[in-house]
């Protein structure tokens, strides 16, 4: 009997300890949030730094300075570290420097990677000539293959594809090993990361382990090893264990600045099925702001999935309050100073209310705004489309009488008065038109980035003219040069002296023009 109780005194005892221990480390975490403008801030400042030493010393090696920028950037903003790489493989390019046109290459694969483009990252790994990389540089290029084979299992997951591509990703995960040092941390984390994938927890826990009590760990590599543990915890329903792994990679990528994580997703995920709605709605915000600022597509895909079941549940719950109110109410009408008590706790419950769609509308604008923009722009396909449709077959139908009639004469008069040129402007005002609709500030704002004596004037009866339509072209996400030079019937040698111009005439760096157009809000 005095054994039966010392044992259930102990298991308390560990519960309670437990519990207290998650608790702590949710007040670090959200400490850490509160913090995070700092951490962000001295990134910033030593991207900025890096910066201006690149500005001062052009005639420098730029490749190297190119990689040091993409580096900072590489887990904290996709455009930019993406803007850098582009750099990194013009100069290798430029300068028929082989080894370094296949590290670009490598580097472009990561990027693309993060943000969810997986065809893009298959056909750049697949020009990429292994013959040319150093072995440090091998074994990235193997660790980044086999993270490619694992997306797109996690991505597919079936029983054929995925396990396909398993094996594949740890064919690649072999090939790193063999270059690795047995006692770094590459070795250690992708000996795990292959056990995992092959079903073998105990295994990979023992490299997981040795890494989280080795003490040398920086906070990224903090953040990648207790996220990943994190998942065999999971795997073996220790839900617990898990969120508090979570808790600290989630801490650790606040402090490392990585905004391309999953540690906050999976964090706020557990806490959603626990029942812990406070907490999951803080940290799906802080997973939405990340990938919003990181530029993550996949991650916006995976949050897009849990954030209106969060949002939705704690609307809910504030529903079933405010009924449990109205019934209390109606009970209690003859009670005067009751019902007033209760009026009080139902406009409060309704402030609630509002708050919270608060949060999903602030939640969900950046999302819906690229749906926003396809489904306008459907629309003036569809209709534009057929309304030519309808002129070309009035006309081929005109034709075929006259052809019928033997009008040859007619036929010629019809064919000269086809107009392209004008139906090409019509194309061009139309688009002018839904362009504007949806971002009927382009031109101030445009303006703006301009010198005073430079504005863009436009002359009576143009909605747009050339300048401001390739930049609204840009502003769409149409960045290809010969794209735009195709929708707007100029060549690509005209397009890039329009864009010289105008950037020559701007107040901000040529380079940094056309982040700034695409900062331009729609409505």
């Amino acid at each position: 009997m005095k054994k039966g109780l010392c044992f259930l005194f102990v298991i308390l005892c560990a519960h309670l300890y437990a519990q207290n221990n998650t608790e702590a480390l949710l007040q670090n975490l959200d400490n850490a949030i509160n913090a995070s403008g700092k951490y962000d801030g001295e990134k910033i400042k030593k991207i900025k730094s890096l910066e201006v030493q690149l500005n001062k010393s052009r005639q420098q090696d730029l490749y190297t300075q190119y990689l040091g920028l993409y580096n900072e950037y590489q887990v904290f903003s996709y455009d930019s570290a993406y803007n850098y790489c582009i750099k990194m493989l013009d100069n290798a390019m430029k300068a028929g420097d082989s080894s370094r046109i296949a590290y670009s290459k490598v580097k472009l694969s990561f990027i693309l990677l993060s943000s969810g483009m997986f065809k893009e990252v298959f056909d750049v790994l697949s020009t990429i000539n292994l013959k040319y990389l150093t072995n440090d540089e091998k074994a990235e290029y193997y660790t980044l293959s086999a993270r490619y084979y694992y997306d797109l299992a996690d991505y597919d997951k079936d029983k054929y594809y995925a396990t396909a591509y398993n094996k594949k990703g740890s064919l690649f995960v072999d090939s790193a090993l063999a270059i690795y040092s047995p006692a770094s941390f590459s070795h250690l984390y992708y000996n795990g990361l292959k056990n995992i994938r092959a079903g073998d927890r105990d295994k990979a826990f023992s490299y997981f382990d040795t890494l989280m009590h080795s003490g040398s760990l920086t906070p990224h590599q903090l953040a990648v090893t207790a996220s990943t543990l994190s998942d065999i915890y999971i795997q073996n329903n220790q839900t617990d264990s898990a969120i508090n792994l979570l808790i600290r990679a989630a801490i650790a990528d606040i402090q490392s600045s990585t905004k391309e994580t999953s540690a906050a997703f999976n964090l706020a995920t557990l806490l959603f099925k626990k029942g812990d709605l406070k907490n999951a709605s803080t940290y799906i915000e802080k997973a939405v702001n990340d990938a919003t600022f990181y530029g993550a597509r996949q991650r916006k895909v995976q949050l897009s999935a849990i954030l209106p079941l969060i949002e939705a549940e704690k609307l809910n719950i504030v529903e079933k309050e405010k009924q449990t109110v109205t019934n209390y109410a109606i009970i209690a009408t003859f009670l005067l100073l009751v019902l007033a008590g209760l009026i009080i706790i139902i406009v409060r419950q309704n402030n609630k209310l509002k708050a919270a769609e608060r949060i999903i509308t602030d939640a969900n604008k950046k999302l819906l705004e690229a749906n926003k923009i396809k489904e306008e722009y459907i629309g003036y396909f569809f209709s534009g489309n057929t309304e030519f449709y309808n002129r070309i077959d009035k006309f081929k139908k005109s034709v075929e009488q006259k052809i019928a009639d033997r009008k040859i004469d007619e036929i010629k008069f019809l064919v000269n008065n086809f107009n392209l040129k004008k139906e090409r402007d019509e194309l061009l005002k139309n688009f002018d038109q839904i362009f504007l609709n949806l971002f009927p500030k382009f031109v101030s704002e445009f303006n703006l980035l301009l010198k005073e004596d430079e504005h863009v004037k436009l002359k009576e009866g143009e909605i747009l003219n050339t300048d401001l339509r390739i930049f609204a072209l840009i502003r769409m996400g149409i960045h290809d040069t010969e794209k735009i030079a195709t929708i707007l019937g100029y060549s690509v040698n005209t397009i890039n002296t329009y864009k010289t111009r105008i950037k020559n005439k701007s107040v901000v760096a040529n380079e940094d023009f056309e982040a700034k157009i695409m900062q331009i809000n729609s409505l």
